[in-house]
């Protein structure tokens, strides 16, 4: 069975892999991280080959996405007993040197569930009981992994759902009663969800310089890493506020921070193009799906890379409070890679069957026999 790769998709990654290492490396002497991150990208780029070669038309059967909800449900379930507690969150199942984060499997779980349960439903879409169905098994993921707690994989889960429910041909009534719906639950959660520490991260963002010592420490080290590399950088190995330690979790959270003070303003530009390229081409895929399953997962999907780099790179220069949140294909730790090419490995797949459906499989797939 012959592949169909998107090259400029898989083109625009490498080099941004490649950079991710390097910047690791130039900084991480004596450590472990870039070759643990090297054996990562290579798991990855084999799992991304190896699901474009299946026949993706099984995910759209209602019993894979049960499967999904319920492996992902008690995996999350699974870490109040037995995950790893790292940095204040119970987030990793341990496994010596390696570790695996259901969270991140959660998210490319969530994304073919509501594709699969929009796609079904796209004609009558604007009753809201669709939204307030799709939204629940949202919130199941929501509010497990926000146990734990991890606000930026929290946060990540819900924008899927926004994004999606938006594509799928949500009102504009109703988006109005979503925003309001999300104030009323940030109130409720800031008065008894969030942890202390979730508490501070927010107020730095108001003003990191209130306590530097601090909630506010990695917000302002992340400001000065980023403005020193000024228009060309200091040049790889030559970013001071990493080797000299001032730039806290510069191999996951802060690596952005890290290459903009080696690379500068230049190589952010071209970090960016890059990136638009992916997001680019991911929804080009969409638009040629086969059905509507396949356009609403290509949506998912964009939306899964868009709200990942824009809360990395927002926390990285004080726009956004700090969650955790990892930048794809740069930031450390093999979950989140395997996740990343998985997802556009089966973006791949779907490209092997673009074509338009039978007018009676498209009434069985999207309305349901009669």
């Amino acid at each position: 069975m012959k592949t169909k790769i998107d090259w400029w998709l898989f083109g625009a990654i490498l080099p941004i892999s490649a950079v991710g290492l390097v910047t690791m490396h130039s900084f991480t002497d004596g450590t472990t991280y870039a070759s643990h991150q090297f054996i990562g990208i290579i798991v990855a780029v084999i799992a991304f080959f190896g699901l474009s070669l299946i026949d993706m038309r099984v995910l759209r059967s209602t019993t894979i996405s049960v499967i999904l909800f319920c492996i992902s449900f008690l995996s999350l379930g699974a870490l109040t007993l037995l995950g790893k507690v790292s940095h204040g969150a119970q987030s990793w199942f341990s496994f010596g040197e390696f570790s695996f984060q259901p969270a991140d499997f959660a998210k490319l779980a969530l994304i073919i569930i509501l594709a699969k349960y929009f796609s079904r439903r796209h004609i009558e879409i604007a009753n809201v009981r669709h939204i307030l169905v799709s939204g629940l098994y949202t919130f199941v993921f929501f509010v497990f992994v926000l146990m734990h707690p991890d606000i930026g994989s929290a946060m990540i889960i819900f924008f899927i759902w926004l994004g999606m429910v938006m594509v799928s041909g949500i009102s504009k009534r109703h988006l109005f009663g979503m925003m309001a719906l999300a104030i009323v639950s940030f109130i409720l959660l800031w008065n008894f969800g969030f942890a202390d520490y979730q508490r501070d991260r927010i107020k730095s963002f108001i003003n990191p310089l209130a306590d530097i010592r601090g909630a506010g420490y990695n917000a302002y080290q992340s400001m000065v890493a980023v403005g020193s590399g000024e228009l060309f950088g200091k040049g790889v190995g030559y970013g001071t506020q990493s080797r000299l330690k001032f730039l806290p979790e510069y191999q996951t959270d802060f690596i952005f921070a890290a290459f903009a003070e080696e690379w500068g303003f230049v190589g952010v530009i071209i970090l960016f193009s890059l990136y638009g390229v992916i997001i680019w081409r991911i929804i080009v895929n969409a638009t040629r799906g086969a059905t509507n399953f396949e356009i609403l997962y290509g949506a998912g999907v964009a939306v899964f890379f868009i709200v990942h780099i824009a809360v990395n790179v927002g926390m990285n220069i004080h726009l956004l409070p700090v969650t955790g949140t990892p930048l794809p294909f740069m930031s450390y730790g093999g979950t989140h890679l395997l996740i990343e090419f998985s997802a556009l490995g089966i973006l791949m797949a779907m490209r092997r069957y673009q074509r338009p459906i039978h007018k009676s499989e498209a009434k069985n797939e999207f309305i349901g026999p009669q």
